[in-house]
């Protein structure tokens, strides 16, 4: 199940999604996350697992437009931390920070 953790704002769409079924809640992406924005926890969208997944906590979902916006996920030169530490490719972030964010980069 492809689960959207994050917000829909104004100014676009701030999610990290999750493929629950591809996370296999090992946890890399929670300790690489500089912003501290990730836990482990029960899937919120499928009450019948037991499984851990990786989710937003839940006090950052209104921010992650802001905890994110360090890593450049989807302008960047790399990966954000936390996608290129899941090497079941379970995570991926919506566009809005490529939409917003790209135009500051130098294009030098």
């Amino acid at each position: 199940m492809i689960s959207f953790q994050g917000i829909k704002d104004g100014s676009g769409e701030w999610f990290l999604v999750v493929d629950t079924e591809k996370c296999n809640g090992c946890g890399r992406c929670v300790d690489a996350c500089p912003g501290a924005a990730l836990e482990l926890g029960p899937d919120d969208d499928d009450p019948f697992s037991d499984k851990q997944v990786v989710r937003v906590k839940e006090g950052e979902r209104e921010n992650l437009r802001y905890t994110c916006a360090p890593c450049k996920p989807g302008y960047g030169d790399r990966p954000a931390a936390c996608i290129s530490s899941c090497d079941s490719g379970a995570l991926s972030h919506t566009n809005a920070w490529r939409l917003v964010y790209a135009k500051y980069l130098d294009s030098d």
